[in-house]
């Protein structure tokens, strides 16, 4: 699996559109500037076939440090949640397995090889 970096992603839109890089990187960053935003405001971002971001906020809580084993706060925080929508499911489910980079063979994820579970009682939220 390959990771595409803003630069890359801009190179390839002004490729691709035959716009100026410049002009792409402006939109782009403009872009996600405003998705910043609106989430740190508690705005809820749906690019309809895309997915939905939303800001969540976590309760404080107990946790346990492993190696001491001692009791430890963790205070509330505010994070990004991410649903896939429609269109990129289907387009994920439909994609080819990930290229093994060392081999160039096709490899499975291991979502694919765990056990499937019978949905009989199964929690419908997965």
């Amino acid at each position: 699996m390959a990771t595409i970096t803003k630069k890359e992603l801009i190179d390839r839109i002004a490729d691709e559109q035959g716009y100026k890089r410049v002009m792409v990187k402006r939109v782009i960053q403009a872009f996600l500037d405003v998705i910043v935003k609106e989430l740190s405001n508690g705005n809820r971002l749906e690019f309809r076939d895309f997915g939905v971001f939303e800001s969540k906020s976590r309760a404080p809580r107990q946790a346990q440090n492993p190696k001491t084993m001692d009791r430890v706060e963790v205070p509330s925080k505010r994070t990004v949640k991410f649903r896939v929508g429609r269109v990129m499911q289907i387009r994920m489910d439909e994609a080819p397995a990930a290229i093994d980079e060392a081999t160039g063979l096709a490899v499975e994820s291991s979502a694919h090889l765990a056990p499937q579970r019978s949905s009989a009682g199964a929690n419908p939220r997965g």
